[in-house]
């Protein structure tokens, strides 16, 4: 076999589809966010304004968490040394993992290396811990929920984003006596709309089902302590498993669950992606934990923050421009076409000094191609004026219909 000839077919695939994804050479700087510097490809250098990134408000630079890393650094070193069943559980481990708990109002909360290795190995644990399981996932699942889902073995059933009708239907066509979990997101990442939360507690109490909530998007963002939109709408205690990240509002590293202390013990006991993978280093856990403590009190980000997404709404709405507006601080640009989304994202980027992703299929689907942009506290009037101003520019010398892609 010509491997190489399989890998060039795969890649120049990709090319001609517009779907191949290109890195950005950025280097932020502290102080500066969301400046950056990025690197052309000719080594030249050219200052930056961030429009796509994750660190939503601003903690990656925060005294708070800087101090924090800095002191754990000094105490312990870079790495943790092991996993956590070996050498790889520390004070600073402990110290982050009651944050969580007592933040999402739970017994106990379990860390993983990230978000999304939380979400797969929790739930492909679970058909171990529930012979018979059988889980119904929202069918706009972030990816590593529907990794996990499929690598554990059991029974899956995929409802329509948002549908509980059709929740309903899958829920009663199946054995009353079935062990189940409802899996489903607090906030969904591409087009920022949110999920029906006490609807589906209320399906899951009527067909004894658990309830498992990823709250990547909305953990630090919602709620009078950052705890997510369950907090928001007074519904923690309805939520048997909640998963977040520390790598976006919280600016740091890492990814959890906090449930029952049963729970938090028996994934630890049975998950092989948490038992055999090297642990967080200590001054990562010190750094967000240090944030997640911080925007428990401070509202203030907050509230500025969804201030913030919802003066760019209006801006590009202003223009005319095909935005989602489903409350939430998202605000995707939907282009439509893979090739004018990669497009305007390069001229953006050389012409005007605005870094923001293109976002295409497999991400969404074919068709809704998109510029997912992430405005926070630390965006000004200033970068606002300058992301608006590119982009009126930019909608028509990409030869983009408006009206087209508004319908």
């Amino acid at each position: 076999m010509d491997y190489s000839a399989h890998l060039d077919e795969a890649l120049t695939r990709l090319h001609e589809e517009g779907r191949y994804r290109t890195f950005i050479d950025i280097e932020r700087r502290r102080g500066q966010f969301p400046h950056a510097v990025w690197t052309r490809p000719d080594g030249s250098e050219q200052k930056i304004t961030v429009w796509c990134g994750n660190d939503y408000l601003g903690m990656g630079q925060h005294p708070a968490v800087l101090s924090a890393m800095h002191e754990a650094l000094e105490a312990t070193g870079a790495g943790s040394g092991g996993t956590r069943n070996i050498s790889g559980t520390t004070v600073y481990h402990k110290r982050l993992e009651a944050e969580l708990a007592d933040l999402h109002h739970k017994e106990a909360a379990l860390l993983f290396t990230s978000a999304y290795i939380a979400n797969d190995a929790t739930l492909s644990t679970l058909p171990k811990l529930f012979p018979g399981l059988i889980i119904y996932s929202d069918g706009l699942n972030h990816a590593s929920m529907i990794e996990g889902i499929r690598r554990n073995g059991g029974a899956k059933r995929i409802f329509k984003h948002n549908d509980l009708n059709d929740l309903r239907a899958k829920l009663q066509a199946d054995d009353p006596a079935a062990p189940k979990v409802i899996a489903f997101e607090s906030v969904y990442s591409m087009d920022g709309d949110f999920g029906p939360i006490a609807e589906i507690c209320d399906l899951a109490r009527e067909f004894g089902a658990l309830t498992y909530l990823d709250e990547v998007h909305a953990v630090g963002m919602y709620g009078p302590r950052g705890g997510g939109v369950a907090e928001r709408d007074g519904l923690l205690d309805r939520i048997d498993i909640v998963n977040g990240t520390l790598g976006k509002a919280f600016g740091v590293h890492g990814g959890y669950i906090a449930a029952s202390a049963k729970m938090c013990d028996a994934v630890r006991s049975y998950a092989p992606g948490f038992i055999f993978t090297t642990s967080l280093p200590p001054v990562v856990a010190a750094g967000a934990a240090a944030s997640v403590a911080h925007l428990k009190t401070d509202r203030s980000l907050r509230d500025a923050h969804q201030t913030q997404a919802a003066v760019l709404k209006t801006r590009l709405r202003g223009l005319g421009l095909p935005i989602i507006d489903h409350g939430s601080h998202i605000v995707p640009l939907i282009v439509g076409d893979p090739v004018h989304t990669k497009a305007l994202s390069d001229m953006l980027l050389a012409d005007h000094g605005i870094y923001v992703q293109p976002i295409n299929f497999p991400t969404v689907p074919r068709g809704t191609e998109r510029l997912r942009f992430t405005p926070s506290p630390v965006h000004g009037p200033r970068e606002t004026d300058a992301l608006v101003t590119a982009l009126d520019a930019l909608w028509s010398q990409c030869a983009l219909n408006r009206a087209d892609l508004a319908g």
